[in-house]
């Protein structure tokens, strides 16, 4: 029997991470503090199914939304055997939830932190068993991009990482482990990217378009820096910054003004139809 997944955060990411474990037949049970948003999980995961079926037929989204339930409350998560958390990327939120699915889940559950730039060193300490949590972080769109950076805390055990490596390999998910540090690898390098092409913007040396542009024809890059800001949400890139310049005082993170009056604004990426683009 495959083990049951709770996800906390039913965002951009904590949806696609429900997708991706209900796509490979795990029950999922997922929780948001905010109903409006819980209460289009079901829907908005539906309609994500539907869209990737242009691509790939043998995708059935009543099956695959036939193992995600919606929770009402942290009690709901008590059977979990992995709980991933996925909530905006502020400490003292972060630090109330794991105080909560600490007093409900078993002591075997291990913890997936799906965190942007949080030490996971630093999340363990809010939790009765540093030894059970973990760094994944999932690339999005989750449902189909095969890779995750995995960060091991400092208190992360070898039966903790053994079981996670072998989660990821069960879902189809490729991924390279490193030791714990804010923003890890893969946000350091690529909310630099993000924060410089926005200083470009401000500065009026050139437009997003054209930014990106530069960045995808002549590095090889998919998507450019500010495509990739408006679909993590210019929010969560804001914040994000503001973790890497707190724990390294290192001025070359300081958040662009431009971002933060995007986000003052509401325009916040594809999630609001606004950011650097329109949607």
């Amino acid at each position: 029997m495959k083990p049951e997944i709770g996800i906390i955060g039913a965002g951009v990411m904590g949806k696609g991470v429900a997708e991706r474990f209900a796509n490979y037949g795990y029950q999922v049970i997922i929780l948001d503090n905010d109903d409006k948003v819980a209460s289009k999980v079901i829907s908005d995961i539906t309609r994500s199914i539907k869209m990737k079926k242009m691509f790939d037929k043998t995708l059935n989204e009543d099956d695959i939304v036939a193992n995600i339930k919606v929770a009402s409350n942290y009690s709901d998560l008590k059977t979990a055997d992995f709980i991933v958390e996925n909530i905006v990327e502020q400490e003292e939120a972060k630090k109330s939830v794991y105080k909560q699915v600490d007093e409900v889940v078993g002591d075997n559950c291990i913890y997936l932190a799906n965190t942007s730039c949080i030490p996971i060193t630093r999340l363990g300490s809010y939790t009765r068993k540093p030894d059970k949590i973990i760094g994944v972080h999932f690339m999005n769109p989750v449902p189909v991009k095969n890779f995750a950076e995995v960060i091991l805390g400092c208190q992360t055990s070898k039966d903790t990482q053994e079981k996670v490596f072998e989660l990821l390999a069960h879902v189809g998910i490729d991924f390279e482990a490193v030791h714990d540090s804010a923003g890890f690898v893969s946000n350091r390098l690529s909310h630099l990217f993000m924060n410089e092409a926005a200083f470009l913007v401000y500065e009026g040396v050139a437009d997003p378009k054209q930014i990106d542009n530069i960045f995808k024809k002549a590095f090889g890059h998919k998507m450019g820096p500010l495509e990739t800001a408006d679909l993590i949400g210019l929010d969560t890139v804001k914040d994000s910054l503001e973790v890497l310049y707190k724990d390294y005082e290192d001025p070359k993170f300081r958040v662009c003004p431009l971002i933060r009056r995007k986000v003052e604004m509401g325009h916040c990426g594809k999630k609001n139809k606004k950011g650097f683009y329109r949607y």
